[in-house]
């Protein structure tokens, strides 16, 4: 049934008139998927709700954050009783200790870390120290992982499995970019290649270690061991970027879920509860380069916000407390059970396939297999993702406004809920 967003469309034609294309993040403006974005409200539980008074169950948990759902009681509490105290100290506080050694608990390899603000801030950071490490310039990325926008993150690849990047984005000067090795994911071959010609100058490969950027791509067998073997032949750092993966994917992140450990992390999204914080961090041999210990200077006035700390640390309390990977464990086998039932046909015959694991799901359509790198994902049917898109939304159902986004469980979802995203896709297919 099709909704009524009218004061939703109200409210973006005043948005338009003062942020570019409406919005303050690009993918928010559904130029990806056609039609006006939605403008929301409220969020409780599993349920947001649009300034029309429309109620969505939400598949998107603000991009990740929110595994325990909107609103959550414990966290909402922890965020009132520091808000009580200071919103902001701009010094240290016990509060970003208190996180940290929680962290620390989840993921032992962590030997040191620093807190930033954003994603963004994490990833360009521990590119900077660990150049500063190794003394080099030159590192890795792959096509189709996203790790902010920092200069030299925003690149292209070029022709053939290891070349280096060209700006992707106005605004980027070629030499920001120069140092910028490009590989294809999942490629073993092309990572040999790179080190084969490039090996005594690279600092470091970044790497979503679960690539869900471009929809969720699972890294093959071999092919997370074949950069940590690189990277340790070479002297290189190898840094997971588990801004999406960290604390949803498993206890002990993609080095637990893959048992493949990197030298630096980034985190992001859960790490604050809802709220703007990331870190970096991993060996104290490489992170004691970092100012004041080091000379790798990073700073932030809001860096161990006392707010985003509590709703972090009460994030991973709850989720300690309420079992949380083995509750959307449950659910996500749940919907594994469903696609098999409602989808089989459309599996077999390549109008879609489906790809799970832990709370991270994805739909690609016209692919008989799921891809497995940038290329594969781009060759895709995004028109037909559109108009699922749009069925599910006058299904009461919101995702991420993008075919190269990824769905996300939370705590909160039923196996009811999961059935109808399902049901949906069915019937438009």
């Amino acid at each position: 049934m099709k909704m009524n967003r009218q004061r939703s469309a109200e409210v973006m034609v005043r948005s338009r008139k003062i942020f570019p294309g409406g919005v303050n993040s690009p993918v928010r403006s559904f130029r990806s998927v056609g039609g006006d974005p939605i403008v929301f409200s409220h969020g409780r539980g599993k349920y947001l709700t649009d300034v029309d008074g429309n109620t969505y169950i939400d598949f998107c948990g603000s991009w990740g954050p929110l595994i325990l759902g909107y609103s959550h009681p414990a966290v909402l509490s922890a965020v009132e009783k520091q808000a009580a105290r200071a919103l902001t100290f701009g010094a240290p506080s016990e509060e970003e200790v208190k996180l940290a050694e929680k962290i620390q608990t989840w993921m032992p390899g962590l030997e040191m870390m620093r807190f930033v603000n954003s994603g963004t801030e994490a990833t360009m950071s521990a590119i900077r120290v660990a150049r500063a490490a190794t003394g080099r310039n030159k590192f890795v990325k792959f096509e189709g992982c996203y790790h902010g926008h920092a200069d030299c993150l925003l690149v292209k690849a070029g022709s053939g499995l290891a070349t280096l990047g060209q700006a992707s984005s106005a605004g980027v000067p070629e030499a920001c970019v120069q140092d910028t090795i490009t590989g294809v994911y999942n490629s073993i071959e092309g990572i040999e290649e790179i080190f084969a010609r490039w090996g005594g100058e690279i600092a470091a490969v970044i790497v979503e270690p679960m690539a869900a950027n471009m929809g969720l791509v699972l890294p093959e067998k071999g092919f997370l061991e074949a950069l940590r073997t690189q990277c340790s032949t070479h002297g290189s750092v190898l840094i997971f970027d588990e801004v999406m993966t960290g604390f949803r994917v498993a206890r002990g992140g993609a080095a637990e879920a893959f048992a493949v450990q990197p030298d630096l992390w980034t985190f992001g999204k859960i790490v604050g509860g809802g709220l703007p914080a990331a870190a970096y961090g991993g060996k104290k041999s490489v992170m004691e380069h970092v100012a004041p210990l080091g000379r790798a200077y990073q700073a932030g006035t809001l860096s161990g916000n006392p707010l985003a700390m509590a709703a972090g640390l009460a994030t991973l309390t709850a989720m300690e407390e309420c079992d949380a990977f083995n509750r959307l464990e449950k659910t996500g086998q749940a919907l594994d059970a469903l696609v098999q039932q409602h989808l089989a046909a459309a599996i077999r015959s390549g109008r879609v396939s489906f790809v799970r694991k832990a709370s991270f799901f994805c739909f690609f359509f016209g692919s008989k297999q799921p891809p497995r790198n940038f290329t594969q994902v781009a060759s895709t049917d995004m028109n037909l993702f559109n108009q699922v898109y749009h069925r599910w939304l006058d299904a009461g159902l919101y995702m991420g406004p993008s075919g190269y986004e990824v769905g996300f469980l939370s705590t909160e979802h039923t196996v009811d809920d999961v059935e109808r995203l399902v049901r949906v896709v069915a019937e438009s297919i």
